[in-house]
């Protein structure tokens, strides 16, 4: 997002703040319809002379049309721009990026950012574990830069360096036992910010945005009838997305990214369960299993002491 209005446009467009932001940060947010509901889960990164917007890969040509429904006289223009890059994610990925990058990781703030060597380096995670993203600056693709060039060469820069390559069942695994939910897998264009409860993309105190009324007047009520939770189930073979969660034989939501956990020795998946069934310990079946809703306290204690171990 390039122009002079772009910082007040993205700002008045979604769910956090960006007009604080300064150059090299960047903060996760919601973009919404005027219903309140989810149009895509963002990660936005502010530069001297643009803006970075990032979604899930389903979503560009989507999210644009629904922005550019807004530009009227703003001096705001759009690109879609989906050059090499790669994730180094993990408890040594601070270290990898040097040795095999010879860049320095931006700050420890999540979302932070800096330009060098043809690359930006990215504080970020797809996965829940430490991590950064390298991503090709445009000038460096069309320059043809040795340090940059495409996805493949950042590939085999890791590859000869001896970092595993993760599929995408590697990275299912780990988001899921580290209580990542991902937009279009986990939650859709029907969910509302409230029932998912990633408040760290939501500011309360910014002010108006596009489906701010909503958000706000649910959580002012407290009309959250649903809440998506991570849980698990005494089984180690994985149901099918979309299995039926029962509590006292009753309904109460469908099982979504199942997948077994060797860390756990079990199956873990997320749930949008009405909220009575939603709390930690919750006892339920699914596929002929039984389950329990996980701990958010247990699974942070989970996680740091498997980084603590220097588990990959």
């Amino acid at each position: 997002m390039a122009g002079e209005d772009r910082v007040q446009f993205v700002h008045a467009m979604c769910s956090n703040d960006v007009e604080s932001l300064e150059p090299g940060r960047g903060v996760r947010a919601f973009f919404l319809d005027v219903q309140g509901h989810i149009q895509a889960d963002t990660r936005i990164f502010v530069d001297e002379d643009q803006v970075w917007i990032d979604c899930e890969p389903e979503r560009p040509a989507q999210l644009q049309q629904h922005l550019e429904r807004f530009i009227v006289m703003e001096d705001v223009t759009l690109q879609c721009h989906s050059g090499a890059a790669v994730a180094i994610e993990g408890p040594n990925a601070d270290q990898v990026t040097r040795e095999v990058f010879d860049v320095d990781p931006p700050p420890p703030q999540p979302y932070s950012h800096v330009h060098q060597a043809g690359l930006t380096t990215i504080r970020a995670s797809l996965s829940g574990q430490p991590g950064l993203w390298l991503v090709a600056d445009r000038e460096s693709e069309d320059a043809g830069s040795q340090v940059a060039g495409s996805t493949i060469d950042l590939e085999a820069k890791l590859e000869a360096a001896g970092v595993a390559a993760a599929t995408a069942d590697d990275v299912l695994t780990v988001r899921v036992e580290n209580g990542v939910p991902r937009e279009g897998e986990d939650f859709s264009g029907s969910t509302l910010p409230n029932h998912i409860g990633q408040t760290d993309a939501i500011s309360f105190t910014k002010g108006c945005y596009l489906g701010q009324e909503i958000v706000e007047r649910v959580r002012s009520r407290g009309q959250i009838n649903r809440l998506l939770v991570g849980v698990e189930l005494e089984t180690t073979a994985p149901p099918d997305p979309g299995a039926v969660v029962f509590v006292e034989g009753k309904e109460v939501g469908r099982l979504t990214s199942p997948v077994f956990s060797p860390t756990m020795e079990r199956v873990v998946a997320f749930s949008i369960l009405r909220r009575e069934a939603a709390l930690p310990g919750t006892e339920f079946t699914g596929n002929g299993c039984r389950g329990r809703v996980r701990s958010a306290a247990a699974d942070k204690e989970r996680q740091e002491s498997r980084v603590l171990a220097g588990g990959e």
